[in-house]
């Protein structure tokens, strides 16, 4: 949520790379094709009506840009949120202007162009790059932006997204020969996952298992919300300006009109609902609940597994015997100071969250709660096709990366008090509980007492959220450690065959130069038949950053590479070494007045280049160098 994206949701079905186990693909990647679906505030947003805009001599019209023209938001901010916000009970648009997703790459590689730089205008543009560089053909990536600010199933009622993902899937198998590749990141993680459920309901069962193998050969899961993110109960409460030159009151007003608000709120790992063929058990019947229900590991746990409360909130306290009725029936809340006409403290775990708890028992105080629990309960709860807010188990897939940064302060728990001010300024956030690399801090710096992971988070996700899929590693693990940047093997560390529990954190007995970022890698040694996963942990990545992150890029390929080559010996890419790939990955080293990696690169001067580094280029062709990592 931080700068704008708890996401940065974003599905990548990627490029054209990789085979799978059986080896059908293996040597020729021509057949393959990827997939984009990106993710929260990460997709352009034009309008689809006339807007006159009094006062301004910016108006909208349509096709105009609306997610992200900063000018017209500068200028004519009134005209601007009429065409973002939405109905919050409904979903509705503004009866003056609505808005509705470009299309195409276009759409998701520069929100802005030319006025907002970094990552809350650049998004996929780095990696399109990368794309081309490769020599991946133009019809072999295809971007499938959706209207970010609706739940999931608005996304079908109104644009038939999830339809159209699936004939997107069919159409590229049959224009290349061979699946997609998804690579999701942040929220559009939760947009495949939905996909996957939804999908169920479409296909015959018989066929659900043979349509995944023929259509997705992997799926690459980056800063995955596995199980909510934090800073969506601040973006509800005191808004969040995504970067944006707004004030958070306004930003607030906006982001709670949102169906998809509600889609990042944190939950708890204990809790969960049936999960069936509804079509098939319930007789079609569309009205289908869920029987949601938590383990007794929730009722031991103080947190419901998160490292501190999600919420600590002060309320009023005088309405003397009737202080807070709708509090009553939650024994974990705090009353302390009623008696005295104190202000009230109340906490709130994740559970307490995501069940609709916490809305209910502000909803004297906050005009906002009432329509959030409106679409926590229509949206999310009784949801037909998936109840979000619920752990993940491994997805039916056979081949799943999961990549998140770690080792970043994040924040995992807030302090919030009345402002004195109306609505939508009347919270004020009077403390930030941080996870820093495994304790619990104060934003006064203070150690907190609570749960802390082995960890910290990417700086928008925590910890506890992203390595949630360390739950769909195998019985037996391999974890290697190596340097980010390119290395000869020397500080390359690794241990085989470590015994993994379903529920439990692996933590590595290994090293770490302070001076150095490293990747950590959880890869399968023994898995469950017909798949493959691995989990790669980054070191200091951020999380609005990390699919821009040159390690990543270059990780990715490697992989993919040694996925696709008819002569690879192992299951995973070699951790052996990492020489540069890219002409923009040599570099001129003074110390040795010649091109850094001489095995790899050499010193070839092109007109126009300007300084020694730009002259450093490969030795050979990518393929040729790539041929090395099988």
């Amino acid at each position: 949520m931080r700068g704008g994206h708890v996401g940065f949701v974003v599905i990548f079905i990627l490029l054209a790379t990789a085979g799978n186990l059986s080896g059908e693909f293996a040597g020729d990647y021509s057949k393959l094709s990827g997939i984009i679906i990106p993710g929260f505030a990460s997709t352009q947003l034009r309008a689809w009506s006339i807007l006159d805009c009094p006062y301004s001599p910016l108006d909208f019209n349509p096709l105009d840009l609306v997610w992200l023209d900063t000018t017209k938001l500068l200028s004519a901010v009134n005209c601007w949120l009429k065409c973002m916000m939405l109905d919050p009970y409904n979903q509705t648009d503004h009866n003056e202007c609505k808005s509705r997703p470009d299309s195409g790459l276009s759409a998701i590689t520069e929100l802005d162009p030319g006025y907002i730089t970094g990552p809350l205008s650049s998004v996929w543009k780095e990696w399109i790059k990368w794309c081309i560089e490769f020599g991946i053909e133009a019809n072999a990536i295809i971007a499938v932006p959706y209207d970010w600010r609706l739940s999931p199933s608005k996304l079908e009622e109104r644009d038939l997204y999830f339809h159209k993902l699936k004939l997107t899937f069919e159409t590229a198998l049959k224009l290349r020969g061979g699946p997609s590749i998804v690579f999701a990141h942040s929220l559009g993680n939760n947009v495949f996952r939905y996909f996957l459920e939804w999908l169920k309901l479409e296909i015959a069962p018989k066929e659900y298992g043979r349509w995944l193998d023929d259509h997705i050969h992997a799926y690459f899961a980056v800063g995955a919300p596995l199980l909510g993110a934090i800073e969506t109960v601040k973006a509800t409460l005191s808004g969040s300006t995504f970067g944006l030159p707004v004030s958070e009151g306004t930003a607030r007003l906006m982001f709670n009109t949102f169906g998809s608000s509600i889609w990042m709120l944190p939950f708890s790992k204990y809790c969960t609902t049936d999960n069936v063929y509804r079509r098939y058990f319930s007789g079609g019947n569309r009205k289908y609940h869920h029987a949601y229900h938590c383990d007794e590991h929730e009722l031991k746990s103080k947190y419901s597994g998160w490292p501190t409360n999600i919420i600590n909130i002060e309320v009023p306290s005088n309405r003397g015997n009737e202080v807070y009725p709708s509090v009553v029936e939650t024994p974990q809340t705090n009353l302390s100071g009623k008696e005295c006409g104190f202000p009230t403290q109340l906490s709130f775990s994740a559970r307490e969250v995501s069940d609709g708890t916490f809305f209910k028992a502000i909803k004297n105080y906050d005009p906002d709660s009432e329509r959030l629990f409106h679409l926590l309960k229509k949206s999310y709860h009784d949801d037909p096709i998936l109840n979000p807010l619920t752990p993940w188990e491994r997805p039916p897939l056979k081949n799943i990366f999961c990549i998140y940064g770690v080792d970043s302060k994040t924040e995992v728990g807030y302090y919030f008090a009345p402002s004195g001010k109306p609505y939508p300024d009347n919270w004020i956030i009077t403390d930030v509980i941080y996870e820093i690399e495994g304790s619990l801090y104060s934003r006064s710096g203070n150690l907190v007492e609570g749960n802390p992971g082995a960890t910290s988070g990417d700086e928008t996700v925590p910890y506890h959220s992203l390595s949630w899929c360390k739950n769909w590693l195998g019985p037996k693990v391999n974890i290697t450690r190596t340097p980010q940047s390119e290395h000869d093997g020397s500080d390359v560390q690794v241990h085989l065959n470590i015994e993994h529990q379903h529920g439990e954190d692996i933590i590595p007995n290994m090293t770490k130069l302070p001076t150095m970022k490293y990747i950590t890698y959880y890869e399968d040694s023994e898995s469950f038949p017909g798949t493959r996963t691995a989990v790669w942990e980054l070191d200091k990545a951020n999380h609005r950053n990390i699919v821009r992150s040159p390690a990543l890029m270059r990780e990715l390929w490697l992989e993919m590479w040694h996925d696709i080559h008819p002569d690879k010996k192992s299951n995973f890419v070699t951790k052996a070494k990492r020489g540069p790939l890219r002409d923009e990955d040599c570099y001129w080293d003074y110390g040795k007045a010649r091109c850094a990696w001489a095995e790899h690169c050499e010193y070839r001067y092109v007109f126009g280049d300007v300084h020694l580094g730009q002259s450093c280029r490969l030795k050979s062709s990518t393929s040729h160098i790539l041929s090395h990592y099988v």
